[in-house]
């Protein structure tokens, strides 16, 4: 069988890759801007795990190519180092090295001398993680609690305050696992990661589309009030669906200030049986701690009237294909798929068992609260009610 011959690209072509990727574009739609199959996209992006390779650039302080000619006919022409310093406005202690390490006077040619230090300052950096292996070490142990990489990150910084060699940037964590060449992490801790997937997507890609059905007499998430919309005070919660096998789905509930998580099993996704579960679950916290929900619009919602009745809770909708407007629900639902993968039969988890996950999420340290967790958060909340 033939060999099909191997595909290259320019760097010019390269950067087009790299530019559409950043913007969050498809392997395939990034093929079809080449005629390509994805698959020869893919394997430029993978090399570095989908993060685009800094641009490489001269030190400012370096000698350029045109120096390095007059230097070249300098030598020619019988001129003393010192001459050609002064001449350049350089030492000549580095007018000498530069001779020395290029052959000397007879041997030194320009154009070489220039790729020669060109090739020569390709030295990647050491990271940090690979340089300091406890912080490694650290650094794993957190990842394998299914801490993210920021979270990680910010809790070194509360953690060891007064010693730098201890902290770390989520941005170096996450290279660290892609780009295994850093022989930082192993890649098999990619697993943790809440998307396990081999390379990194940009922040704007999204596969997310489809349509829900019409529910009767929703109230706009428009006339939501506006201390649920600037998050502030707590008991403002966002809700959905999170499914696995066919017929197995759970309700995931997240409060707007504090992040607070809780996860309410679901026989079915007929609407009944929702509202009734979600009833159930309202009446466990204190009404001070529950006065709105934001939900979408999935059919699962259309006796929402009924919710309502039952806990004086009004539920208000999101507009359609906006999942944007649960922002703090959609993230949320992106770190149980560590928990519950698509096509888990999620059925099979009894409710202690999601109090238990939920549990897990609400004990991980938060950016967004300084990285405090929304247990301790949640328990502020509740003493103050108190």
């Amino acid at each position: 069988m033939k060999q099909r011959p191997r595909i290259y690209y320019t760097e010019s072509q390269k950067a087009i890759m790299w530019e559409q990727w950043r913007k969050g574009e498809s392997l395939q739609r990034i093929a079809e801007l080449f005629d390509r199959n994805h698959s020869s996209i893919q394997r430029i992006l993978a090399e570095t795990g989908g993060i685009e390779p800094a641009q490489r650039h001269r030190s400012r302080l370096a000698l350029t190519l045109a120096e390095r000619e007059e230097i070249s006919r300098s030598m020619a022409t019988g001129l003393s180092v010192r001459s050609v310093a002064t001449r350049l406005g350089r030492a000549p202690s580095t007018i000498s090295r530069e001779i020395m390490r290029n052959g000397g006077r007879e041997c030194y040619r320009a154009s070489q001398a220039d790729q020669t230090a060109w090739d020569r300052g390709h030295r990647p950096k050491t990271c940090r993680l690979a340089e300091n292996r406890t912080l490694a070490h650290i650094v794993a142990d957190k990842l394998q609690l299914l801490w993210s990489p920021e979270q990680i990150a910010g809790w070194l910084k509360r953690a060891y305050p007064y010693d730098e060699a201890f902290q770390v940037s989520h941005e170096t964590i996450y290279r660290s696992l892609f780009i295994q060449a850093r022989g930082a992490l192993k890649k098999e801790l990619l697993q943790h990661l809440r998307r396990t997937r081999v390379m990194r997507r940009s922040r704007h890609h999204t596969q997310k589309t489809g349509t829900h059905g019409r529910i009767k007499d929703t109230v706009s998430i428009s006339e939501r009030p506006a201390m649920a919309e600037d998050r502030a005070v707590p008991g403002h919660w966002e809700g959905d669906l999170l499914c696995g096998t066919p017929g197995s789905q759970i309700a995931t509930l997240v409060e707007r200030q504090i992040r607070y998580v809780m996860l309410v099993k679901i026989p079915s996704k007929e609407t009944e049986t929702v509202i009734k579960a979600l009833i159930k679950n309202a009446h466990t916290l204190p009404q001070e701690l529950y006065k709105s929900l934001t939900w979408d619009r999935g059919t699962e919602m259309a006796g929402h009237k009924s919710f309502t009745l039952a806990t004086d809770i009004r539920v208000y909708f999101c507009d359609p294909h906006s999942p944007w407007q649960r922002g703090s629900n959609e993230n949320t639902n992106g770190l149980l798929r560590q928990y519950f993968p698509k096509g888990t039969d999620i059925s099979n988890y009894s409710q202690a068992q999601l109090n238990a996950v939920a549990r897990k999420l609400n004990e991980r340290p938060r950016k967004t609260l300084n990285y405090e967790t929304p247990a301790e958060r949640f328990s502020q909340s509740v003493a103050s009610t108190g």
